[in-house]
């Protein structure tokens, strides 16, 4: 049985809160650390992100089923595995916990709490990136709960988005809360606001490409498998 939805909110609050800080904050700490080297910057903030991926869906998987990306809800919900209502719900506490998160971040290296990010990203090319890196994530995970092959999803996840900041363009946002989140710290992760539309719009055509490529790949996929996404949600029983 899934816990109650508002202790799923919570989770995914905080799990989101934990990914931007990772995001973030490793981002800050690559400039401070490797000043002048672009692809050490990158390469610091990618593997701080994949393994910071990894131990928050542990975290807060087992309650929320760690979503942690509004793409993820909403294709859930069009596979059954979480109600519609549920997944609106999901959607504010993602991108609220993002934004939380990138103050944090600020915050714990001494800088303004809020700082409007002026990084431009928004090419031609960065938004291919962005609906070719959801595809992936989704199919990434889908594939995985199709398959009962769930307790690999953490390290899946992981691998994937550590390995798309490289082989993407744009470094794989591939999520609209962290793009919103991303825009208040003007540091290495940030993004301008004006480049959030287009990057989220991107991101939901991903996602809509991955649910015809799911529906052909995996064609008996049901409710029950699409609730498991990521990591079964289970409110422990009481003796």
């Amino acid at each position: 049985m899934s816990p109650p939805l508002a202790r799923r909110l919570l989770a995914e609050f905080l799990g989101c809160a934990f990914l931007a800080a990772v995001v973030i904050g490793s981002g800050i700490a690559a400039q401070q650390l490797s000043p002048g080297d672009t692809g050490l910057q990158l390469l610091e903030n990618a593997l701080a992100t994949a393994a910071g991926l990894f131990a928050i869906i542990l975290m807060v998987g087992p309650v929320s089923g760690a979503h942690l990306n509004p793409v993820v809800s909403l294709v859930d919900a069009s596979f059954g595995g979480l109600r519609w209502r549920e997944a609106l719900a999901y959607v504010p506490a993602q991108i609220t916990g993002c934004i939380a998160g990138a103050i944090v971040a600020n915050a714990m290296y001494g800088l303004a709490a809020i700082s409007i990010s002026d990084r431009h990203r928004a090419s031609e090319a960065h938004l291919l990136a962005e609906a070719v890196a959801t595809l992936g994530l989704l199919l990434v995970i889908f594939s995985l709960a199709r398959t009962h092959r769930i307790s690999t999803v953490p390290a899946a996840v992981g691998a994937y988005i550590g390995a798309a900041y490289f082989f993407t363009s744009s470094t794989s946002f591939a999520n609209p809360a962290i793009t919103a989140g991303r825009m208040f710290s003007d540091t290495f992760a940030g993004i301008a606001p004006a480049s959030v539309p287009s990057f989220v719009a991107a991101q939901l055509v991903g996602g809509a490409a991955a649910i015809g490529v799911i529906r052909i790949l995996y064609r008996k996929l049901s409710a029950t498998e699409a609730a498991d996404v990521l990591m079964p949600q289970d409110e422990p029983s009481r003796t």
